[in-house]
């Protein structure tokens, strides 16, 4: 490695630490603060010990000083010893894991609101994910060892200076045995941290595998599937890939490591301490010039053990903080990433009255490449209902999306009451809408909370949409109704209803919001023709004063909206009334009738019987 690029490396892994301490102390600064002033007083204690005080009780021992005043010497340095030990414990096992409890909070807090204030697009890359992991695997341990280590190099650097001070003063020649460690910890060292961090990162794409297929294994909605399906020999294969794949990137690097890290223990810990052994004695038995006492041999052998323990700390701390920086800088970058639809971002406040909604050549393409919708374009006036229909893939989430502004179109505009919907206030402008997804998420909570979602509301205005819902009379024979728990994640007596009756559920959650725009895409998937035909019933009757944008498969469902748009492979093929796209003849009329024969059975006589 070239020096300029040794030396940008250096920078770069010191702008870390000190980002990490920053970060750290914005969540607690008692943390930083005690953690260095912690530091300090045990380096200072540890040299004071092997170095000050031996040193002192030997020469009071030679030169014959009182045996009271000894005694009194050893009582006062052991009363403050003993004050600052309990201080010292006090930090450890009581201060700082409750301090690390607020850091831990604090940044996890911080990681969840910028992952919330991220676009929509990032949670569908791999590379993201990689990043989220990185970001949330210990990092607030993490945190808290780099203030640690950035604490413990500043207070070993002050009690190691001191001890080789003593060092040199007795023999000058005895700071050659600290190069000894200096080249295993700064040129073996960081080769080590080097591999183990490629290490950690190749890993991480199969650590997020193994933590998938071990939710897989106790969340309730995989149950059913595990036991009726082949899905544990796929998943099982998949965990199983997962450890070889691990695995073997730990064989890849485990040649360079074991090697480089027998280099380092040599250096660092069996030259010095076995040479400072053998150098004191060879001063105090062997050599016939400059011989030193006993004493002062004692005293140079304890305070060159010292010494090399303080350097090997210090050094030890400066390589796992340029091990931590490696995280941290993801962690760094994670944070600091700069949104393309920041969640915060304001703007104009939409009209209290959303009368339009337009699409103007809109274009879209999720990878940049390959277009999903093109050249879009249509248009509603006033409080009308309209539906999107289509095969699978034809574009229609797609368009819920971009209105929603979870993306931007590629190319083209989207304008509500006439304003590009990027000029407004993104919280507000989202306000507008009430939405209900076929994958609507049911949070383990009581039936009230999960309608009103942490709006205010009363019983009797849940009761009212869930009768709407369809799902009144279901929720009524609950022991509980409404306050009756969901799911049991966190309630061994919660109930379990069926995929339909979760879907009412999330439909009653978008009548219980006072928005100008309503969103049903796909809200009955799960549900039989019959009771879907009524549920679209309720969703057309209760949307009658704002603007209603629905998704449906099913056209027998949707043949009493005010406009209809047929989408194929990205395009607007065909649009109109139920009725005029029918007479047509088209595509739509062609889908309409080979549904309705899935969904009636047609005798001889031309009978239409429900097909229940």
């Amino acid at each position: 490695m070239g020096k300029k690029k040794r030396s940008n490396l250096t920078k770069q892994i010191l702008k870390n630490n000190i980002y990490a301490v920053r970060l750290t102390a914005s969540l607690s600064k008692k943390r930083v603060i005690v953690s260095i002033v912690k530091q300090i007083i045990e380096y200072l204690m540890w040299v004071f010990y092997s170095a000050f005080f031996v040193r002192y009780i030997l020469d009071a021992i030679e030169n014959e000083k009182e045996t009271g005043d000894i005694l009194l010497a050893v009582l006062v340095i052991g009363t403050v010893s003993l004050l600052l030990e309990l201080f010292l414990y006090y930090c450890g096992d009581v201060l700082f894991p409750l301090l690390d409890i607020k850091v831990f909070h604090g940044l996890y807090e911080k990681v969840y609101k910028k992952s919330e204030n991220m676009e929509i697009a990032c949670f569908e890359t791999s590379d993201f994910y990689d990043k989220f992991s990185v970001a949330l695997d210990d990092m607030g341990n993490k945190l808290c060892d780099t203030v640690d280590n950035m604490s413990a190099v500043i207070g070993g650097t002050i009690g190691g200076i001191l001890a080789c001070y003593t060092m040199v003063e007795i023999d000058p020649l005895t700071i050659v045995f600290l190069i000894a460690p200096l080249i295993g910890n700064f040129f073996f060292a960081p080769k080590m941290n080097e591999i183990y961090y490629k290490r950690y990162l190749d890993a991480v794409p199969f650590e997020r595998k193994l933590m998938y297929v071990n939710r897989i294994m106790y969340l309730p909605e995989y149950v059913k599937e595990l036991r009726l399906s082949n899905i544990f020999h796929v998943i099982s294969r998949q965990y199983h890939e997962a450890i070889e794949g691990k695995a073997s990137i730990w064989k890849r690097y485990f040649n360079k490591a074991f090697i480089l890290g027998i280099l380092q223990y040599v250096f660092s810990y069996m030259v010095i301490f076995e040479g400072i052994l053998l150098y004191g004695g060879y001063r105090a038995l062997v050599s016939q010039e400059n011989r030193i006492s006993f004493s002062q041999m004692a005293v140079l052998t304890s305070v060159m053990v010292t010494a090399s323990w303080v350097w090997v700390r210090v050094i030890n701390a400066i390589n796992r903080g340029t091990q931590n920086s490696m995280l941290i800088a993801n962690l760094k970058e994670f944070m600091n990433y700069e949104e393309k639809i920041p969640e915060n971002q304001d703007g104009l406040h939409p009209d209290a009255n959303i009368t339009s909604i337009k699409f103007e050549n809109v274009s879209f393409s999720y990878d940049g490449e390959k277009n999903i919708l093109h050249n879009v374009s249509f248009e509603v006036e006033g409080k009308k209902s309209i539906v999107f229909v289509g095969h699978n893939g034809a574009g229609k989430s797609t368009i819920i999306k971009l209105l929603l502004r979870l993306y931007d179109p590629t190319e083209g505009r989207i304008y509500v009451n006439g304003r590009d919907i990027r000029e407004y206030n993104l919280a507000e402008y989202r306000n507008l809408f009430a939405c209900a997804f076929q994958d609507g998420v049911i949070i383990p909570g009581t039936i009230k909370s999960n309608v009103l979602m942490g709006r205010e509301g009363t019983d009797e205005q849940v009761l009212e949409v869930l009768k709407l819902a369809g799902i009144y009379d279901k929720i009524n024979s609950l022991p509980e109704g409404i306050h009756t728990v969901l799911t049991k994640e966190f309630d061994d007596n919660g109930a379990l209803l069926s995929g339909g009756e979760y879907q009412k559920i999330v439909v009653a959650r978008a009548f219980a919001k006072t928005a100008q725009i309503g969103i049903f895409d796909e809200p009955s998937s799960a549900l039989d023709p019959v009771s879907e035909d009524k549920l679209f019933s309720s969703i057309l009757k209760a949307s009658e004063d704002k603007i209603t944008v629905l998704i449906s498969h099913r056209l027998s469902c949707v043949k009493d909206a005010d406009y209809v748009y047929m989408m194929e492979q990205g395009e607007m093929i065909e649009q109109g009334t139920h009725d005029t796209l029918l007479q047509k003849g088209g595509k739509y009329a062609e889908m309409y009738r080979i549904q309705e024969k899935n969904y009636f059975a047609l005798d001889d006589e031309g009978e239409v019987a429900a097909n229940e």
